[in-house]
């Protein structure tokens, strides 16, 4: 077992590399400091760890203990959801709109958000180059929910998810992660776990199980872009 320590600080010319997550504090935090270039966003994925901070903080590192997962065998979708999915209320789409979705996901936040400029900048780029997915419910020419997040591998690392009507987010979840599944896709990452997410069958692995299936995951290959796109 890998003792917890303090994090780790990170200068912003150091290598894109992390401790071992196995080692973060309490609260989930791994480092502190760096950059987020999309060399060492991609390198903390691939070891479980994400950036999670407010404006005016240094970029801040972090793997929880428990994670939060979906898959399809596990989708837990009500009645009602159901015929709102079959009644076909929201067109759902595939990376036409990504950086609208990020500032989407950033407004109207009681608690604020870590959908800064530098993140929404930094997870655009890492789009352009085809490691950053979202996906889009529209209500006409209206866009009234989405999610996104990042892949590695046979891993997708949801980020953030919106809503602007009523079931759009479910609808658009829930098409996500059978989607993904059915393009190759073997974990789907949500972090945490919430009610909400749990009401559609989100439900809690150790993170040492996490980790594991996430090395297995990143080795694989699975292009969304030419499988969805």
């Amino acid at each position: 077992m890998v003792p917890r320590s303090r994090p780790a600080f990170l200068a912003r010319n150091a290598p894109p590399a992390f401790p071992n997550p196995s080692s973060a504090d309490a609260d989930g935090l791994v480092a502190i400091g760096g950059d987020l270039s999309s060399e060492r966003l991609l390198a903390a994925y691939e070891q479980g760890i994400f950036p999670w901070y407010s404006e005016g903080l240094p970029p801040m590192w972090w793997s929880p203990d428990p994670r939060a997962l979906m898959d399809p065998e596990r989708l837990s979708v009500s009645r009602s959801l159901a015929r709102e999915i079959r009644r076909e209320r929201f067109r759902v789409t595939f990376n036409h709109a990504f950086e609208r979705v990020m500032v989407e996901c950033g407004r109207e936040r009681e608690d604020g958000t870590w959908i800064i400029s530098d993140m929404r900048a930094a997870y655009v780029e890492l789009h352009r180059r085809g490691h950053a997915h979202s996906f889009e419910a529209w209500s006409g020419e209206r866009l009234v929910g989405g999610l996104y997040g990042v892949q590695r591998g046979a891993l997708f690392a949801a980020e953030s998810m919106f809503h602007r009507e009523t079931n759009a987010s479910k609808v658009v979840l829930v098409t996500a992660v059978r989607t993904l599944f059915a393009a190759g896709i073997e974990l789907f990452d949500v972090q945490f776990l919430t009610p909400h997410l749990e009401s559609l069958g989100a439900y809690e692995v150790h993170r040492t199980d996490y980790l594991l299936r996430v090395a297995d995951a990143k080795r694989k290959s699975v292009n969304l872009s030419h499988t969805l796109g």
